[in-house]
């Protein structure tokens, strides 16, 4: 009786359905050398994709084409005041070097988090826009809140390639959040969180709650979103390592890969190389 029924049940089954169905995926992975320049040219078989410490098939592997959606979240307090020219050239050098091809969002996070330009792909607009940045005298940073809008405003986007740049100077902030809630709303929305943060000349400063709690984000968020952290030791740098992020995204591949149909999501994802010498930048948050 049971083979009779189980007979019946692979007549009527239809010719694409399986008992054990996969999905398609897709995960974008920087490749750096030591030095943060791309790595170019690897295949398919050099690389490696784990959920939950199982191995899933890569099926392809591409350069990432893809227009990226890029909230750039910039210093607007009190901090910058002696090196604001620093932080407009490297905005303009950013835009210039991305605009036209991926869509670009400038917010300021001085006082309060305040959208000076709306995504564009246009150089013109954004380049007017860093007019709009300037230091707002006795202010400090709401940077958490700025990470939290802004993810919340790419996931209503339906961003398909979605980053978060953040440069913060030496200012205090004033943002009450955890930065556990922080790391869920990038979660939820997809976002990769990049940032470039002046290092604290004392260490007196981190004393609040507030900063601590911006130092975790600034440390859990890049990692487990597969963004990069660039700790700044001078504001000269800013244009130099923003120009870099800029070249490390647009040398991205996009990597297809097979995960096994399950009720229970997986927690935790993973993506390295075979190839030796190289640093991968990728979500570990599937």
């Amino acid at each position: 009786m049971r083979a009779t029924v189980l007979l019946a049940l692979a007549v009527f089954l239809p010719a694409n359905l399986s008992w054990a169905q996969s999905t398609e995926r897709t995960v974008f992975a920087s490749v750096v050398d030591k030095n943060d320049a791309p790595v170019t040219g690897l295949a398919q078989n050099e690389f490696i994709v784990r959920e939950d410490d199982q191995a899933r098939e890569v099926l392809r592997v591409s350069a990432a084409t893809e227009p990226m959606q890029i909230a750039v979240l910039v210093d607007t307090s009190q901090a910058i005041e002696e090196h604001l020219l620093d932080v407009r050239n490297a905005l303009r050098g950013f835009f210039k070097q991305m605009a036209g091809k991926h869509e670009i969002a400038l917010i300021g996070v001085g006082e309060r988090p305040t959208v000076l330009s709306d995504y564009t792909r246009d150089f013109a607009r954004l380049d007017k826009a860093v007019g709009s940045v300037f230091a707002r005298t006795g202010s400090g940073t709401y940077i958490l809140d700025a990470i939290v809008e802004s993810s919340t405003g790419l996931r209503r986007r339906k961003a398909t390639r979605p980053h978060i740049i953040v440069y913060g100077a030496r200012g205090p902030e004033f943002s009450e959040r955890y930065h556990q809630s922080v790391v869920d709303a990038l979660r939820e929305s997809g976002a990769t969180l990049h940032t470039l943060m002046l290092t604290r000349r004392d260490v007196a400063a981190m004393a609040s709650r507030e900063e601590q709690e911006l130092a975790k984000t600034v440390a859990d968020g890049t990692k487990d979103t597969g963004g990069r952290r660039d700790d700044l030791l001078t504001p000269m740098s800013f244009t130099d390592r923003l120009a870099s992020l800029g070249t490390e995204l647009e040398h991205q591949y996009q990597i297809v890969y097979s995960r096994p149909a399950k009720l229970i999501p997986p927690k935790t994802m993973e993506v390295t190389s075979k190839r030796t010498g190289v640093i991968v930048r990728a979500r570990r948050m599937p």
